[in-house]
């Protein structure tokens, strides 16, 4: 296993320099480094001296991708690109424009984030599975064929929609939550509650159909069978056998989320404002911090990349059959 996980990391590395290549190509694409000085700066007229002396402190100074005026390997060496991606790999994500150190900002934000993301994953996680479980109990019924309308209806609805509604209805019209804000420590579940029921029940349609799907599949094989002939009753059936052997294609979805549930959510932490790390990926765009964007970009691959590892070493857990060669 360990040889395994050591050539995984490995083939993760130009994996990361691919990501790496694609949100430098992609961001200067659209803001230019004198752009990004300009917008910092903030005065109505910005000289060329200004702007160059900006871009010297901030180190956008050099070419992007290739050096002209160097010589040798120093003319990819040389670069923006190769200089910030060599410290992202040992995770010094330096400072922000505005003079922050952003692996503080990071350790500092990831909190809210989870408070969010974390309740809002175990909670849908359980819930899913719960009504998934009770539809396969009643398949073919109307209870079936009516969960899979309402659904499919909750997925073709903009998670949007789902925000401002709430916002709406239960902050603006019944006054039950805040309509945004946080603060730490337990006052700071007020704040909390809204968001997380939203994603909660944003998610119900698409999970609810996925895991009825697999439990579907496993209804009708052998063992099930085998464990009806034995006169075990449908909730034994279900929960003692099916649950157990349906867990295995669940942790294709699960395992891989559980890294990544430290970046928060874009829309719903700036929506409620909440100071996660979903927000500051989005101010950071807004202001055209580079140094936060390419952090944040690159911290999402790691743990997504981690996310798929744990994948793999859970399948040896749970399915003695599977190893890892």
């Amino acid at each position: 296993m360990l040889a395994y996980i050591l050539r995984r990391l490995l083939f993760a590395v130009p994996i990361l320099i691919g990501v790496n290549l694609i949100t430098f190509a992609l961001f200067f694409m659209v803001n230019t480094p004198d752009d990004m000085a300009r917008a910092h700066l903030g005065a109505k007229q910005t000289s060329p001296e200004m702007i160059a002396a900006w871009k010297q402190t901030h180190g956008y100074d050099k070419p992007l991708f290739y050096n002209e005026e160097a010589s040798g390997l120093s003319k990819l060496n040389d670069t923006l690109f190769v200089q910030e991606s060599l410290k992202l790999f040992w995770f010094d994500f330096g400072q922000s424009d505005d003079g922050r150190q952003i692996s503080a900002d990071i350790q500092e934000r990831m909190w809210p984030s989870l408070a969010i993301a974390l309740p809002t994953f175990i909670i849908g996680l359980i819930t899913n599975i719960a009504i998934a479980l009770l539809i396969v109990l009643f398949r073919g019924s109307v209870l079936d064929s009516a969960t899979m309308v309402v659904a499919v209806a909750i997925m073709s609805i903009s998670g949007l929609f789902y925000i401002i509604a709430g916002q709406v209805l239960f902050s603006k019209i019944w006054h039950w939550v805040p309509i945004s804000g946080y603060t730490d420590g337990w006052e700071g579940l007020k704040f909390l509650i809204l968001p997380i029921f939203i994603g909660i029940f944003a998610g119900l349609g698409a999970g609810v159909r996925w895991y009825r799907s697999i439990f579907l599949e496993e209804i009708n094989k052998d063992y099930i069978r085998t464990a009806r002939a034995k006169g075990l009753s449908e909730i034994k059936v279900l929960f003692g056998h099916l649950l157990q052997n349906g867990l295995l294609p669940i942790l294709t979805g699960v395992v891989v989320v559980i890294p990544t549930l430290f970046m928060g959510s874009l829309i719903m932490e700036s929506f409620f404002g909440i100071p996660g790390l979903g927000s500051y990926t989005i101010d950071a765009i807004h202001a055209q911090d580079f140094g936060i964007v390419k952090s944040m970009v690159f911290l999402g691959s790691v743990l997504y990349i981690i996310g798929l590892i744990l994948t793999d070493i859970s399948y040896t857990v749970f399915d003695p059959r599977v190893r890892l060669n």
